[in-house]
């Protein structure tokens, strides 16, 4: 079964799992198996005056849709783009006098596509809409509520003189964006901004040691001739050699949780069980775990109380976050090392998670040495767990390479730009905005590199005049949401 753009896989019946996708040819590390755009896609509640609507960008000036003050694009090539999908929304939201949320407005997009082309399959799809599953079935109580609320606001913004749709089929609509929306990014990857249906993608199942990832691409649309303007869609990538009947598969949650706690999160989100090989042999589980070895191994029970310790600090710390006191989240990380280091091993998930915050916020606070020495006991940690080629390990190791840059250790900032730039080229490909980013980087820092190997002296008077004359670049302020997930789940 193969469809434009997607002759490379195929639609099976995947044992125990529901249909999967599987590769009809080789594939090597970092090549692109298939592109998808959209079949609907809205920004967030919460940005949409601050992110386009047609290509998901964040910018600075933005223009407003005249019709219904609502919509924003970043110029009249993004709003011309807009115009088929927006339209009956558009009039929609001025009859009703205010947009719905953010599922509605998905919802509504979905059917209005419907409306337009039929609920069969659409151009390039291996799947229908109507065939993606919903799980209302097993839906919890709570879920139900909300399944309930979502209907009825969704049959008053529904206008009159659209084609109307039964109670059951508008349910099953809501239950595929709960179970299969996927989550949007901005141009640098850093923030979920929205979130969008991918029909071929949904069929993609899931293991926590997947040979592929899916990478939101902007598209672009600065090319002065429209011919070389590119559609906003995700790819599908490989991550390892994949050979011609291999099953692709995709993680749904991040690997760094021991296999019990990715499981329930699998279980509550997706209605699965989870029997990759990684879950049943509970592999890497123990280096998650890991507490300090030799003559000084703590009790069991200073292990379970210095992990407590952690969880209670790591709430703390959210609150302190959400209320931007900064030097406060610093003084729990530190407090919180101090209990850790003499308990848990190098590569515990508690320690690495305390070091990840206090890189974080150290960084934003200007405080480059300290928070070198974590994002580098971090990343160490990182290599030993995650995949060798997984985006977030990547993001990780370049926020590093940068904090170290900061901190003038141009050898190790060097080193570990190289190595972030390694891995995003595989998982996120050269033309990628971030991948581009860490490109300039590395340039910069070799050049720094040679200069100071040749006179260090130099090089640390010409960095101070340098620094002392521009802006130092600020890390962005530390966001209390943990990096893009892959589906977008509702709270």
């Amino acid at each position: 079964m193969t469809k434009g753009g997607m002759e490379s896989v195929e639609v099976f019946t995947s044992e125990g799992k529901g249909r999967g996708l599987k590769a009809q040819k080789e594939f090597l590390p970092g090549d692109v198996i298939f592109a998808e755009p959209a079949y609907a896609a809205v920004v967030f509640d919460s940005l949409t005056h601050v992110i386009c609507h047609t290509c998901f960008k964040r910018q600075e000036r933005l223009h407003r849709c005249g019709q219904c003050k609502f919509a924003y694009y970043c110029d009249r090539t993004c709003q011309r783009a807009a115009w088929l999908n927006h339209k009956n929304e558009c009039s929609a939201i001025k009859r009703h006098g205010k947009a719905p949320t953010e599922n509605i407005r998905l919802a509504a997009r979905i059917m209005w596509k419907m409306e337009r082309e039929g609920s069969g399959l659409s151009e390039g799809c291996l799947v229908s809409i109507d065939d993606l599953q919903n799980h209302v079935e097993n839906f919890g109580e709570e879920e139900k509520k909300d399944l309930r609320i979502d209907v009825e606001s969704f049959l008053e913004f529904w206008p009159p003189q659209s084609q109307q749709f039964g109670m059951q089929y508008i349910s099953h609509i809501f239950g595929v964006i709960n179970c299969n929306a996927f989550t949007l990014s901005d141009q640098r990857g850093l923030q979920a901004v929205g979130v969008g249906i991918f029909p071929n993608l949904c069929q993609a199942n899931h293991d926590c040691w997947p040979n592929c990832t899916v990478i939101f691409n902007n598209g672009n649309h600065e090319a002065v001739r429209s011919m070389f303007h590119t559609q906003m869609r995700i790819e599908l990538r490989a991550l390892s050699k994949i050979s011609p009947g291999d099953e692709l598969t995709v993680s749904y949650v991040d690997f760094l949780n021991v296999s019990e706690e990715r499981r329930k999160q699998l279980k509550k989100q997706y209605y699965f069980d989870c029997t990759c090989e990684h879950c049943k042999k509970q592999i890497k589980d123990d280096l998650m775990l890991a507490v300090k070895e030799g003559e000084n191994k703590p009790s069991a029970e200073t292990v379970k109380e210095v992990i407590q310790f952690s969880k209670d600090t790591l709430e703390k710390i959210n609150k302190a976050r959400l209320e931007g006191v900064y030097h406060e989240v610093v003084k729990l990380c530190r407090d919180c090392l101090k209990k850790q280091e003499p308990v848990l091993g190098d590569t515990n998930l508690y320690l690495l998670r305390i070091l990840s915050i206090a890189s974080e916020v150290l960084s934003y606070l200007q405080m480059f040495e300290e928070a070198a020495d974590y994002a580098k006991r971090m990343v160490d940690g990182y290599m030993k767990i995650y995949h060798p080629n997984n985006a977030q390990l990547g993001m990780a190791v370049m926020r590093a390479g940068v904090t170290h840059w900061h901190a003038g250790l141009i050898e190790a900032g060097h080193g570990m730009i190289c190595k972030a730039y390694a891995i995003l080229l595989i998982t996120h490909g050269p033309s990628h905005p971030i991948t581009k980013d860490l490109e300039v980087m590395r340039v910069q820092t070799e050049m720094e590199l040679r200069m100071f190997q040749q006179n260090e002296f130099m090089y640390y008077k010409m960095r101070e005049a340098a620094l002392k004359n521009q802006k130092i670049q600020v890390m962005p302020e530390p966001s209390n949401e943990t990096a893009p997930s892959l589906f977008h789940k509702k709270e």
